[in-house]
Protein backbone atom coordinates (compact mmCIF):
# COMPACT_ATOMS: atom_id res chain seq x y z
CA UNK A 1 0.00 0.00 0.00
CA UNK A 2 1.53 3.46 -0.92
CA UNK A 3 1.58 6.31 1.77
CA UNK A 4 -1.30 8.41 0.12
CA UNK A 5 -3.34 5.14 0.47
CA UNK A 6 -2.57 4.68 4.04
CA UNK A 7 -3.22 7.98 5.03
CA UNK A 8 -6.83 7.75 3.56
CA UNK A 9 -7.17 4.61 5.07
CA UNK A 10 -6.08 5.54 8.33
CA UNK A 11 -8.47 9.07 8.13
CA UNK A 12 -11.28 6.89 7.09
CA UNK A 13 -11.24 4.72 9.63
CA UNK A 14 -10.43 7.27 12.66
CA UNK A 15 -9.42 6.80 16.33
CA UNK A 16 -11.35 6.13 19.03
CA UNK A 17 -11.32 5.44 22.73
CA UNK A 18 -12.70 2.28 22.01
CA UNK A 19 -10.17 1.26 19.49
CA UNK A 20 -7.13 1.32 21.75
CA UNK A 21 -5.36 -0.77 24.43
CA UNK A 22 -6.07 -0.08 28.30
CA UNK A 23 -2.14 0.63 28.25
CA UNK A 24 -0.62 2.78 26.18
CA UNK A 25 2.80 1.34 26.01
CA UNK A 26 1.22 -1.26 24.43
CA UNK A 27 -0.79 0.90 22.41
CA UNK A 28 2.46 2.83 21.41
CA UNK A 29 4.39 -0.67 20.60
CA UNK A 30 1.39 -1.35 18.00
CA UNK A 31 1.63 2.22 16.28
CA UNK A 32 5.68 1.98 16.33
CA UNK A 33 5.99 -1.37 15.23
CA UNK A 34 3.69 -0.07 12.20
CA UNK A 35 5.99 3.31 11.91
CA UNK A 36 8.96 1.17 11.46
CA UNK A 37 7.73 -1.08 8.09
CA UNK A 38 6.77 2.34 6.69
CA UNK A 39 9.42 4.29 7.53
CA UNK A 40 12.32 2.00 9.23
CA UNK A 41 15.50 4.42 8.73
CA UNK A 42 15.15 6.80 11.83
CA UNK A 43 12.24 5.76 12.59
CA UNK A 44 13.49 6.08 16.32
CA UNK A 45 13.26 9.38 16.00
CA UNK A 46 12.10 11.41 18.93
CA UNK A 47 11.89 15.36 19.68
CA UNK A 48 12.78 15.33 23.50
CA UNK A 49 11.77 18.68 25.35
CA UNK A 50 13.19 19.73 28.64
CA UNK A 51 13.32 23.30 30.68
CA UNK A 52 16.21 25.10 31.55
CA UNK A 53 17.08 27.07 34.90
CA UNK A 54 15.70 29.76 33.73
CA UNK A 55 12.70 28.52 32.81
CA UNK A 56 13.30 28.50 28.43
CA UNK A 57 11.65 25.54 27.17
CA UNK A 58 14.84 23.64 24.75
CA UNK A 59 13.86 20.96 22.18
CA UNK A 60 16.61 18.57 20.49
CA UNK A 61 16.16 15.11 18.44
CA UNK A 62 17.05 11.83 20.24
CA UNK A 63 16.61 8.33 19.37
CA UNK A 64 14.28 6.09 20.95
CA UNK A 65 16.49 3.29 22.25
CA UNK A 66 14.03 1.09 24.15
CA UNK A 67 10.33 1.20 25.37
CA UNK A 68 8.50 -1.12 27.64
CA UNK A 69 6.46 -1.52 30.52
CA UNK A 70 9.05 1.09 32.51
CA UNK A 71 8.34 3.71 29.99
CA UNK A 72 11.01 5.50 27.04
CA UNK A 73 14.44 5.21 26.96
CA UNK A 74 17.28 6.54 25.44
CA UNK A 75 20.94 8.00 25.83
CA UNK A 76 23.07 10.97 26.27
CA UNK A 77 25.83 12.79 27.37
CA UNK A 78 24.66 13.39 31.40
CA UNK A 79 26.38 16.76 31.18
CA UNK A 80 25.24 18.25 27.77
CA UNK A 81 22.83 20.99 28.22
CA UNK A 82 19.33 18.50 28.28
CA UNK A 83 21.44 16.05 30.48
CA UNK A 84 21.74 18.80 32.76
CA UNK A 85 17.89 20.17 32.39
CA UNK A 86 17.06 16.42 33.28
CA UNK A 87 18.85 15.91 36.21
CA UNK A 88 17.81 19.36 37.53
CA UNK A 89 14.03 19.11 36.17
CA UNK A 90 12.81 15.05 36.38
CA UNK A 91 10.88 16.04 33.88
CA UNK A 92 10.51 15.94 30.31
CA UNK A 93 8.33 15.55 27.22
CA UNK A 94 8.94 13.24 23.95
CA UNK A 95 6.87 14.45 20.46
CA UNK A 96 6.89 11.49 17.73
CA UNK A 97 5.90 12.89 14.38
CA UNK A 98 5.10 10.64 11.95
CA UNK A 99 3.75 12.75 8.83
CA UNK A 100 3.55 9.51 6.47
CA UNK A 101 0.90 8.26 7.88
CA UNK A 102 -0.60 11.56 9.87
CA UNK A 103 -0.20 9.98 13.27
CA UNK A 104 1.74 11.96 16.18
CA UNK A 105 2.51 10.74 19.84
CA UNK A 106 3.44 12.59 22.58
CA UNK A 107 4.30 11.75 25.99
CA UNK A 108 4.91 13.78 29.38
CA UNK A 109 6.38 11.98 32.26
CA UNK A 110 8.99 12.18 35.51
CA UNK A 111 12.74 11.19 34.05
CA UNK A 112 15.28 9.23 35.89
CA UNK A 113 18.43 7.31 34.82
CA UNK A 114 18.26 4.23 33.90
CA UNK A 115 20.52 1.30 35.58
CA UNK A 116 24.08 1.21 35.30
CA UNK A 117 24.62 -2.06 33.81
CA UNK A 118 21.72 -1.20 31.62
CA UNK A 119 23.82 2.51 30.42
CA UNK A 120 27.11 -0.46 29.99
CA UNK A 121 25.57 -2.77 27.50
CA UNK A 122 24.22 -0.23 25.57
CA UNK A 123 27.14 1.68 25.00
CA UNK A 124 29.07 -1.79 24.18
CA UNK A 125 26.60 -2.36 21.81
CA UNK A 126 27.64 0.96 19.85
CA UNK A 127 30.10 1.16 16.61
CA UNK A 128 33.50 1.91 17.83
CA UNK A 129 33.48 5.30 16.59
CA UNK A 130 30.35 6.35 18.08
CA UNK A 131 32.08 5.32 21.22
CA UNK A 132 35.24 7.45 20.90
CA UNK A 133 33.11 10.31 19.94
CA UNK A 134 30.58 9.86 23.45
CA UNK A 135 34.19 10.11 24.60
CA UNK A 136 35.94 12.94 23.04
CA UNK A 137 33.07 15.30 22.85
CA UNK A 138 32.05 17.77 25.90
CA UNK A 139 28.66 17.80 24.05
CA UNK A 140 27.08 21.62 24.14
CA UNK A 141 30.35 23.16 25.60
CA UNK A 142 31.82 26.10 23.55
CA UNK A 143 34.15 24.60 21.37
CA UNK A 144 37.33 26.10 19.83
CA UNK A 145 37.43 24.96 16.19
CA UNK A 146 37.04 21.37 14.86
CA UNK A 147 40.39 20.56 14.97
CA UNK A 148 40.50 20.25 19.16
CA UNK A 149 37.51 17.70 18.76
CA UNK A 150 39.52 15.90 16.13
CA UNK A 151 43.09 16.00 18.20
CA UNK A 152 41.10 14.56 21.42
CA UNK A 153 39.72 11.64 19.01
CA UNK A 154 43.05 10.30 17.79
CA UNK A 155 44.33 10.96 21.39
CA UNK A 156 41.37 8.29 22.46
CA UNK A 157 41.79 5.97 19.55
CA UNK A 158 45.69 5.74 20.91
CA UNK A 159 45.12 5.40 23.99
CA UNK A 160 42.11 2.48 23.27
CA UNK A 161 43.12 0.43 20.74
CA UNK A 162 40.57 -2.29 21.80
CA UNK A 163 37.85 -2.05 24.42
CA UNK A 164 36.37 1.47 24.67
CA UNK A 165 34.40 1.72 29.02
CA UNK A 166 32.04 3.89 28.62
CA UNK A 167 32.85 7.88 30.11
CA UNK A 168 31.08 7.97 33.74
CA UNK A 169 29.44 11.31 31.48
CA UNK A 170 27.29 9.19 29.57
CA UNK A 171 24.48 7.00 29.93
CA UNK A 172 20.59 6.21 29.74
CA UNK A 173 17.45 8.39 31.15
CA UNK A 174 14.06 6.07 31.03
CA UNK A 175 10.69 8.55 30.68
CA UNK A 176 8.25 6.88 33.20
CA UNK A 177 4.81 8.32 31.52
CA UNK A 178 1.82 10.30 33.07
CA UNK A 179 0.51 11.52 30.04
CA UNK A 180 0.29 9.56 26.79
CA UNK A 181 -1.89 11.02 23.67
CA UNK A 182 -2.73 9.24 20.34
CA UNK A 183 -3.27 11.69 17.60
CA UNK A 184 -4.70 10.37 14.31
CA UNK A 185 -4.74 12.62 11.15
CA UNK A 186 -8.72 13.19 9.55
CA UNK A 187 -9.83 15.45 6.86
CA UNK A 188 -10.68 18.89 7.54
CA UNK A 189 -8.55 19.13 10.31
CA UNK A 190 -11.23 17.31 12.54
CA UNK A 191 -8.42 14.96 13.94
CA UNK A 192 -8.88 11.70 16.29
CA UNK A 193 -6.90 12.38 19.81
CA UNK A 194 -7.07 10.55 22.49
CA UNK A 195 -5.08 10.91 25.52
CA UNK A 196 -4.37 8.48 28.37
CA UNK A 197 -3.55 10.25 31.57
CA UNK A 198 -2.02 8.68 34.60
CA UNK A 199 -4.70 8.48 37.56
CA UNK A 200 -2.09 8.49 41.01
CA UNK A 201 -4.86 8.48 43.63
CA UNK A 202 -6.26 5.46 41.95
CA UNK A 203 -3.96 3.22 42.22
CA UNK A 204 -1.88 3.95 39.06
CA UNK A 205 -4.85 3.57 36.88
CA UNK A 206 -4.87 4.88 33.44
CA UNK A 207 -7.63 7.33 32.13
CA UNK A 208 -8.40 7.10 28.75
CA UNK A 209 -10.55 10.08 27.05
CA UNK A 210 -10.82 11.70 23.59
CA UNK A 211 -9.65 15.30 22.97
CA UNK A 212 -10.97 17.95 20.62
CA UNK A 213 -9.10 18.54 17.63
Amino acid sequence: MDMAAMREEFGRAGLDVSDVAEDPIVQFREWFDLWKTVDPHLADTMVLSTVDAEGWPDARAVLLKGVDSRGFVFFTNRTSAKGVQLEAGGRAALTMVWREIERQVRVVGEVSRVPESESDAYFASRPRGAQIGACASEQSAVLGSRAELEARVAELEQQYPNKIPRPAHWGGYLVAPRSVEFWQGRPDRLHDRVRYRLETDAADAWIVERLAP
